[in-house]
């Protein structure tokens, strides 16, 4: 458990010294929110599928962060604006979402946290589903995609066919469809590294997450973190040995670990603000 505790106080150090050097140029904002303002103008879903989500679906898979009359949504606007702070600090762009193990809820974080971002007036996410053993994005939203990135991985569709919209404004995903075969070879091919190049550098505003494998279970996330700039790790309550957490945190020694989610655990409902 100190590996963690290490871990989160680099990151709170870490943050307070960016946090300083940020500080400086606020007479810059303006300028700079105005052109995020146009860039957000013109981003269009034209060429995107565009799918109405079922709330009642969404509620039974623990999908809040779009309903602000839920109670629950809270916890993930807070965890939205101390991820955004620290990628803004730093400059990062791509965020991975990884647990050790199996069933820590680490997809259910990855949706709520995304549409969470996406609801910033500043900010598009984008949700990438590349758990390619057991991809459960479209599954939890309630997607019912035809084509999916395993169709771009077939070379028989273009990525502008596989986006889809989920009539939540400035959140579209990636979808995977069904399990894919030699799935940790597949990420460390050259067309998954152009394509993240390409979900990363479209627009200045877009924040780019990846729903990845356990990484205690296979090797796919290793494979792929070095892509990415920093990683965000979701333990399920009183899931997981201390073995398994220690693994855990050594395997992601080179990687920008943001912080530790713990999922599942009680929060006290702070609905005060609506009734």
């Amino acid at each position: 458990m100190e590996k963690i505790k290490d871990a989160l106080v680099k990151a709170k150090v870490d943050h307070g010294l960016n946090a300083r050097q940020g500080a400086a140029s606020q007479s810059k904002k303006a300028v700079k929110f105005k052109q995020v303002d146009e860039e957000l103008k013109s981003i269009v879903y034209s060429s995107s599928t565009v799918v109405v989500l079922d709330p009642q679906h969404l509620e039974n898979n623990r999908i809040v962060a779009q309903n602000k009359h839920d109670p629950s949504s809270w916890v993930f606007d807070s965890l939205r604006t101390q991820v955004l702070q620290m990628m803004e600090e730093n400059k990062w762009r791509t965020l991975a979402i990884i647990s050790p193990t199996p069933a820590a809820g680490k997809t259910v974080v990855a949706i709520n946290l995304a549409i969470s971002i996406a609801q910033q007036p500043q900010k598009t996410a984008m949700l990438v589903d590349f758990d390619l053993r057991k991809p459960r994005v479209a599954q939890y939203l309630g997607i019912k995609q035809e084509k999916s990135i395993n169709d771009f991985f077939s070379g028989n569709t273009e990525l502008s066919e596989i986006i889809v919209n989920p009539s939540i404004p400035r959140f579209t995903v990636i979808p995977t469809n069904r399990p894919v075969s030699q799935s940790s070879e597949t990420l460390s091919s050259n067309s998954i590294q152009q394509l993240i190049v390409e979900l990363k550098e479209r627009y200045d505003s877009r924040v780019v997450i990846f729903d990845l494998p356990p990484i205690l279970n296979a090797d796919d996330a290793m494979v792929l973190l070095p892509q990415v700039d920093c990683v965000l790790v979701v333990l399920g309550d009183g899931q997981h040995t201390e073995n398994e957490i220690n693994d855990t945190m050594r395997l992601l020694s080179k990687s920008n670990i943001l912080g530790v989610v713990v999922n599942k655990a009680e929060a006290k409902p702070m609905n005060y603000y609506y009734e």
